[in-house]
Formats: structure tokens, C-alpha cells, sequence
């Protein structure tokens, strides 16, 4: 996929193209997504359109200049490069793979990724020799909020001062829990959800994932709306009994992103949402019926929930007391 294809983020891809086209482009970006939400495919094609004739590689994920950075668990702190092919395979087939798509493509369902210090001198030492090509180096970083304090301090120093035609683009779900120091450095990039023709064009049409956290979230908001809370509990037993706490993950992401849908209909601002049709009404409905303060007070509630999933939290006692808070504000 080109620039030329991407559809629903003109101001991103209009930026990124002026950066190849004036010469003048930065040593670190960092680009913002929803889990799902389409930076990578983004920064594919930026780098296809920067590497020019040599870009037919990059699409294919298999340019030597090109190195790509990710989570990863084991008990021996492994590196991205000993996973690269399930990783091709999986961004390859599904440009628009979720942090739960990964973990399940690498063997990883149910462990937490992390970019340990390995990985950041891993990469160094690949940075400290010259390009195959002569060009530029470029590191595809995804999810720089998953590395340890010590990986991030390490890797720091590359971040602030680059060697020369070195390219940093980093692509985080939660901006706030990347490191200061290194967010300083990079530039920031919103990159909204795709819009529904662009999700088709990339082989991704609400999977079968998405449809089902569909159905828990509207269970949801119905029971706390008709401020029936036994129902209400019954869907958090519900979320509950997904397949393991990288699903559980998951669905609060996607809740989050409806809250977001909510709030910016009852902004009037429902053209920015690129809801998908057949949730659109749905969507119109929960944000005709709840109050304005409640997207906002419910998505604070559902990242404190991530953060106690990523602590083993029980999870039956964890989303009863969601369910409650939820429960009171709505």
C-alpha cells in the first residue's frame, strides 16, 4: 500500500509525504493508533515512499535497512529478530493486527510482551554499522510504552542524537506510559481509526473479535442505561470468561474506543468517528441516552482495569468492581 492509498488520515499522510518531498525529515516520530487503528500500515508506506526504488522491499517487510521492534516474552529475554516471520506473516496477511493479534501470532497468548534491555543493545549493535544500502536506517518501533525502564534509558542516547540518516518511528496505544524523555524527542502524530473502505482495501472488516466485543459492550451499556445492575453483572461475568486476560485487554480497549464514538456523537462531531455502519446506530443510541460526562468518567474507569490486568488482579473481582463503578456514573 502507497500513501496514495491510505484513506482518513490526510493531515498525517499529507505531513509525512511533505517530510520526503522538502528533505527535511525528523530523527523520531512517534504516531498515536488505537490498538488496531492503522499506524503501521501508515509507516509502511511512508517508508516505501522514502526509500523509493527500493520500496517494493519495504512492503514486503524484508528491506535490510528496515528493522522492526516489538514485544516478546520468554524466560531467556529473547529479541524481536528470533520472531521476524510469524511477525511478516501476521503484518503481511493483516496490516491492521491488534497488540492481542500479535501475542496469538507469536505464541505468546496469555504472557505479557516486553522490550527488554537485550532488545535495546540488540539494536544498537545493528545501529552502530552502516546501511546495506547507503541510505537511510530505519527502526519500526511498536508499542515503546511495553519497554522497561532500563531497555528505554538505554536506547535513549540513539533516540537523542542519531547517527546520520537514522529514522526512529515508534507506534504507541498509550502515549502517556512512554518514556518523557524519549516522547520529548519524537514528533507526535495522531493517527485516527481507518475509515471502513480503508479497513476493506487492507483485508480487515470488523473481525470476528470485534463483533463480539460489540455484543458484551452493548449488553453493557443497555443493562446500566435500563439501570438494571444484576444484568450489568452478568456481562462483566461475561467479560470475565474470555478466553484469557490478552482478550480481556483487548475488549477494554475496544470499549474505550466506543466511549470515544459516544463522545464525540454527542459533540456533533460524529464525522471525526468513522464509526462502522452497522454499529453507527447503536453508537447513536447509547449517545442520545447517557449523560455527557459519562464517556469520559467510564474510559478513566476501564484504563484503571488495564492497568490491574497487567498487575494479576482477580479478574471475577476486577470487573464486578468495573460494573459498579460504571454503574454509578452512567
Amino acid at each position: 500500500m502507497e500513501l496514495s492509498d491510505i484513506r482518513g488520515n490526510d493531515a498525517v499522510v499529507g505531513a509525512l509525504r511533505g517530510m520526503v518531498d522538502s528533505g527535511r525529515i525528523p530523527h523520531a516520530l512517534l504516531l498515536h493508533e488505537n490498538d488496531g487503528g492503522g499506524a503501521f500500515p501508515i509507516v509502511i508506506a511512508f517508508l516505501q515512499y522514502l526509500y523509493g526504488p527500493s520500496g517494493g522491499r519495504v512492503g514486503k517487510l524484508i528491506h535490510p535497512d528496515v528493522h522492526f521492534v516489538f514485544p516478546v516474552a520468554g524466560k531467556d529475554k529473547p529479541v524481536s529478530e528470533q520472531f521476524i516471520r510469524p511477525f511478516r506473516e501476521l503484518a503481511l496477511s493483516n496490516p491492521l493486527f491488534r497488540e492481542g493479534d500479535l501475542y496469538a501470532a507469536l505464541g505468546f497468548e496469555g504472557k505479557q510482551g516486553l522490550i527488554s534491555v537485550n532488545e535495546s543493545k540488540s539494536l544498537l549493535d545493528k545501529l552502530s554499522l552502516s546501511g546495506v544500502e547507503g541510505g537511510y536506517r530505519s527502526v519500526v518501533l511498536y508499542l515503546p510504552e511495553k519497554m522497561n525502564q532500563q531497555a528505554a534509558n538505554t536506547l535513549l542516547k540513539m533516540v537523542e542524537e542519531p547517527p546520520e540518516k537514522t529514522l526512529f518511528l515508534l507506534i504507541t496505544h498509550e502515549p502517556e506510559k512512554v518514556l518523557k524523555t524519549i516522547f520529548s524527542r519524537c514528533l507526535f502524530l495522531r493517527v485516527m481509526p481507518p475509515s471502513p473502505e480503508n479497513e476493506i482495501a487492507l483485508g480487515r472488516h470488523q473481525d470476528g473479535d470485534s463483533q463480539a466485543y460489540m455484543d458484551i459492550f452493548s449488553d453493557l451499556m443497555r443493562a446500566l442505561l435500563d439501570k438494571d445492575l444484576l444484568t450489568a453483572l452478568e456481562t462483566g461475568e461475561a467479560i470475565v470468561s474470555l478466553e484469557n486476560r490478552e482478550k480481556q485487554k483487548s475488549f477494554c480497549k475496544f470499549a474505550s474506543q466506543c466511549l470515544r464514538w459516544i463522545f464525540l456523537r454527542q459533540q456533533g462531531m460524529g464525522d471525526l468517528a468513522h464509526i462502522p455502519d452497522e454499529w453507527s446506530e447503536t453508537i447513536s443510541d447509547f449517545s442520545s441516552r447517557c449523560r455527557k460526562t459519562f464517556p469520559r468518567g467510564a474510559a478513566k474507569h476501564i484504563d484503571r482495569a488495564v492497568m490491574l490486568l497487567e498487575r494479576n488482579v482477580s479478574q471475577k473481582v476486577l470487573f464486578t468492581d468495573l460494573v459498579n463503578r460504571l454503574y454509578l456514573i452512567v
